[in-house]
């Protein structure tokens, strides 16, 4: 954001089981382009978390569900006054069912949408959009079970050819799938008098088997929405092929807990990588860096990038894959604090991530501590490619 005019503000409808990347993603996402965001649930406060639901596609009949992480709220629901904010997100998942006849909901879905403000519903947030009486008239897409209720409410239903198809109408912005939040989120911040500026930058990611879930989807889809070319790759699998991920969280426990996420999709190869192509590289954390940073592949990748001066970010446990690269002696750099022993010894000056979504740049590195710093860890990337959002 330029000048000194006043953040744009954003509401996100939260509920338990809503669904992970749903609702983390554009939270996220918005937070790092400049936009402040608020996100609440009927019945409960600042502070408190809703469970998240992993939905995806395994070739069943239906979507699978598993947990997801706990997303915890930062404003209370009984205290929003429609009229601060400039848009409206609605994720989808299950909590759509329940919120779509809880009254408090619709009243402010429909307070909003009526002062022509823009909302943005995925997948099963548009059973929220019929409950409140909003698409009658007005093209629709959703998550195809959806088309049923929608049509019955007076929609004009836009068959959806692939997950991420989007449809915008007027001020209401929807979509299929959490598959098509780059396109959803860039509709969302132009309808919010949002412009992206920047070169069209080509990012590589360095992925893995059990890479962080959230630590690889949130940038990946951040990126793509400010018009990136984005390739994620993975040593010995091809485009097209799926890394699981991992959920790690934190619960209490003297360590993070742990949970099987959602399968990413790589849209490359690594074998005949040539990184003179992209611009930047991001290294996400979770468990795979333990064992990528034993690959001298992966190793000679990131030498290349840091030799050339280009930007690159990594966050939570990728650290161990550049301090085995020994491209941390004489940097700043902080990382999860677990990974500190490898930092340090690596040569880098510690940087104590206090709070933990503390982020810092050092010349062409961004680096971060955990998921929770994302919006700053993107932000500062963003810095380095020459990336801004605008208004």
């Amino acid at each position: 954001m330029e000048g000194s005019e006043a953040k744009k503000s954003v509401l996100i409808i939260c509920g338990d089981y809503m669904e992970d990347y749903e609702a983390m993603v554009p939270f996220q996402a918005l937070q790092a382009f400049g936009f402040s965001v608020d996100a609440a649930c009927p019945g409960k406060k600042s502070g408190d978390i809703c469970r998240t639901a992993v939905h995806q596609n395994l070739g069943h009949q239906t979507y699978s569900e598993s947990r997801g992480h706990n997303f915890t709220l930062n404003t209370t629901f009984d205290e929003i006054e429609a009229s601060k904010y400039d848009g409206l997100i609605i994720p989808g998942g299950r909590a759509p069912e329940y919120l779509a006849i809880n009254d408090s909901v619709l009243k402010l879905v429909t307070k909003i949408f009526n002062s022509g403000k823009p909302v943005a519903s995925i997948c099963h947030g548009q059973l929220i959009l019929a409950g409140a009486g909003v698409v009658k008239g007005r093209k629709c897409t959703a998550y195809r079970s959806l088309k049923p209720v929608l049509v019955a409410a007076g929609s004009h239903w836009v068959e959806p050819e692939t997950n991420s198809k989007c449809v915008v109408d007027g001020n209401l912005i929807t979509g299929v799938t959490y598959e098509g939040h780059p396109e959803f989120i860039r509709h969302f911040v132009e309808a919010l008098g949002g412009t992206i500026r920047g070169p069209k930058m080509r990012i590589l990611f360095l992925c893995g088997d059990f890479m962080e879930d959230y630590e690889v989807m949130v940038p990946f889809q951040s990126l793509q929405t400010l018009n990136c070319l984005v390739d994620a790759v993975c040593p010995n699998k091809k485009a097209g092929e799926t890394c699981p991920t991992a959920i790690h969280d934190f619960e209490g426990d003297q360590t993070y807990s742990e949970k099987t996420g959602h399968n990413f999709t790589l849209n490359a190869t690594f074998e005949g990588l040539v990184t003179s192509g992209y611009d930047g590289l991001v290294i996400p954390g979770g468990r795979a860096p333990e064992y990528l940073a034993l690959d001298e592949k992966v190793l000679c990748v990131v030498r290349e990038f840091m030799e050339a001066g280009k930007p690159v970010a990594s966050i939570c446990h990728g650290q161990q894959i550049l301090a085995a690269a020994g491209v941390l002696k004489g940097r700043k750099c902080t990382a999860y604090p677990a990974v500190k022993l490898n930092v340090v010894l690596g040569g880098a000056k510690w940087l104590e991530p206090e709070p933990i979504h503390r982020c810092f740049t050092d010349g062409n590195l961004v680096t971060g501590a955990a998921w929770p710093g994302h919006p700053e860890f993107i932000s500062q990337f963003m810095a380095l490619l020459g990336l801004k959002v605008s208004f």
